[in-house]
């Protein structure tokens, strides 16, 4: 009976193996926009504003924040890294049927609005959330004008 759970075991992560790879040869890939993303995509990431700054809360666990590569460079903002494995090493006595959770190399590529100051960049990493607080430059912010 173990040989016969051994087998099916082997046919389900194969299936779930192919199932990946068809998933990524569908999924196209690239930069995606703030209100959609591919598929798979790591981190997910929510972005806002306020009249200082633009923030992007990027939901990742399980990441090693020394790990995180974060750049600003053009108007784009990159978060990159990588993600371990969950799983111990394959072997004779291990199969896996099911894997949702992402792990590998990661990249996000975020455009950001033309008043971001790129010298104001602030990066914080607690409890599986990384928050990019990017400061707004001063030229853009509103004043209030006195009138004489």
């Amino acid at each position: 009976m173990n040989g016969m759970m051994s087998l099916y075991g082997d046919l389900f992560g194969e299936i779930n193996r192919m199932q990946q790879n068809l998933d990524q040869l569908l999924t196209p890939m690239g930069t995606a926009g703030i209100r959609a993303m591919p598929r798979r995509t790591f981190p997910v990431i929510n972005v806002g504003s306020t009249p200082e700054s633009i923030e992007v809360l990027a939901l990742a666990p399980g990441i090693d924040p020394n790990a995180l590569q974060i750049t600003v460079d053009k108007g784009v903002l990159v978060i990159a890294g990588d993600r371990k494995s969950a799983f111990p090493e394959a072997g004779e006595n291990t199969s896996v049927y099911a894997q949702e959770r992402f792990d590998g190399s990661f990249r996000r590529v975020v455009s950001l609005p033309d008043d971001v100051d790129p010298s104001k960049v602030d990066a914080s990493y607690r409890d599986g959330m990384l928050l990019v607080r990017l400061g707004r430059l001063e030229a853009s912010k509103p004043r209030r004008i006195e009138v004489k």
